[in-house]
């Protein structure tokens, strides 16, 4: 028997998964990051040194709870968040890991004398691990210097000035799959992971979780603190119209097709629940009760604007005092469905694709009542697999092909997802396609407002 260790760093958590080649989870631990750190007005950081940390603590825990023989671990997996970015000095960071939400990463690099390498956080994460100054080429999406033909830096391109990195800045690229290097003395002492176990490239989070979904040709919605509705391709295309968007997928070559998403969307649901104090399974009982639609009550989930409208706020529209805790909850779970039905159904008219079956993914895909409203809302059958974390599964998957314990891609995805349920519309389906309608407008009557709110007063 082989295992693989899976380390899926998100937003929210680290997550460390020990799955062995037919992906049967054998050990696992959880670290919750700490909140972000907010310096300076547009800026947002991790505090500290947490990204790491969270890997080496929830690492150690994970090899105190495996009862397997260490020997017969064949590789580590490593994925961690996209759109972040490392800036690494001499001795580590030159200052906090920026986050995806950071505005500094929409522009140029600045030149800064203690700065010396510019990274992702998985390159981080690499170069504590490994000591290599090596990364995945799958996690360089947004103002790097990348082609994104090739996965490699090019050997010169307006990209270095448009950027502000120089190519001597920036760690040597892998394929999803290829050796980033071994686990070293010092890290093995900070994590619990043996010595010289190899660490194996994945890609960014979003097309590792599709490839821990077993995503084809389907569409998966990932249910992460950003949602977004998924599909893959073999070619890197640019939609004019911004219907959807490519990045690089977990697979050498390949690409995942990715629509516009909701920023704050399983955040949302987390807020909700604190705000009341509700335990989970008494909203989600209470919810299951309400009916479709929750008497009128609609939620616009935009509690973090989207960048083409940057003044769009969150709202919860149609009270009208019949309502409680439960119909806010359930109008959360059915806000969520419908925008990203709406964008789900955008990005299959820019591909001239159908979609007939709909896997989702992330944590949110434990709720049977989220899986039910997906279900009516999308009107159509609706999966999901065996390990909520497929992010970490993915992980693991490419650690298996790297360490040949699964020769090929689709070998290992045959071997190791697994279907758990299936959903399928109800009646109620009939009534989303109704409201489904009304809930498409609400920004046509909300925006003129939000534009007025977000206006600077003038002197």
């Amino acid at each position: 028997m082989s295992y693989l260790i899976a380390i899926d760093n998100g937003s929210q958590s680290t997550k460390v998964s020990i799955v062995d080649e037919v992906g049967r989870v054998h050990a696992s631990a959880q670290r919750a990051l700490r909140p972000y750190a907010h310096p300076e007005p547009g800026q947002v950081v991790h505090p500290g040194d947490d990204v790491w940390d969270s890997i080496a603590e929830a690492c150690t825990e994970a090899m105190q709870r495996f009862t397997g023989a260490p020997g017969e671990i064949a590789g580590v997996g490593l994925c961690t968040i996209r759109f972040c970015r490392a800036l690494v000095g001499e001795d580590g960071l030159a200052e906090p890991l920026l986050s995806w939400m950071d505005d500094r990463l929409a522009q140029p690099q600045w030149d800064d004398p203690a700065v010396r390498y510019v990274t992702t956080s998985s390159g981080y994460v690499t170069l504590r691990l490994t000591g290599e100054r090596r990364d995945t080429a799958g996690n360089y999406e947004g103002m790097w210097p990348i082609d994104h033909e090739t996965w490699r830096w090019p050997e010169s391109s307006p990209a270095y000035a448009d950027t502000g990195m120089r190519r001597e800045q920036l760690f040597d690229l892998v394929d999803p799959g290829a050796l980033l290097g071994t686990v070293t003395a010092e890290a093995s002492e900070a994590t619990g992971l043996p010595a010289g176990l190899p660490v194996y490239a994945t890609s960014n989070d979003k097309a590792v979780e599709a490839l821990g979904s077993g995503l084809g040709d389907e569409l998966l919605v990932s249910l992460g603190t950003y949602i977004a509705a998924m599909t893959t391709g073999s070619d890197h295309v640019v939609d004019a119209e911004g219907r959807f968007w490519s990045n690089f997928g977990s697979v050498p070559g390949k690409y995942l097709y990715e629509s516009n998403g909701i920023r704050r969307g399983m955040w949302t649901v987390s807020w909700y629940r604190q705000l009341v104090d509700s335990d989970l399974g008494e909203l989600e009982a209470g919810a299951a009760a309400v009916e479709p639609g929750c008497g009128g009550l609609m939620t616009v989930l935009d509690w973090l604007a989207p960048g083409d409208h940057p003044y769009r706020r969150g709202a919860l529209l149609g009270f009208d005092g019949s309502q409680g805790r439960y119909h806010v909850y359930r109008s959360i779970l059915e806000g969520i469905a419908l925008t990203m039905r709406r964008h789900g159904e955008s990005m299959a008219g820019a591909l001239g694709r159908e979609f007939p079956e709909l896997i989702v993914s992330g944590g949110g895909s434990r709720s049977d009542l989220m899986m039910q409203i997906f279900a009516d809302v999308f009107g159509r059958p609706v999966r999901r697999t065996r390990m909520s974390d497929a992010a970490g599964l993915g992980a693991a998957i490419c650690a298996a092909v790297g360490s040949g314990v699964h020769p090929d891609w689709d070998s290992a995805v045959k071997a190791m997802v697994t279907t758990a349920d299936v959903f399928t519309p109800s009646p109620a389906s009939g009534t989303y396609a109704s409201i489904a309608q009304d809930h498409a407008r609400i920004t046509a009557f909300t925006d003129p407002l939000f534009v007025s709110l977000h206006r600077t007063p003038g002197p």
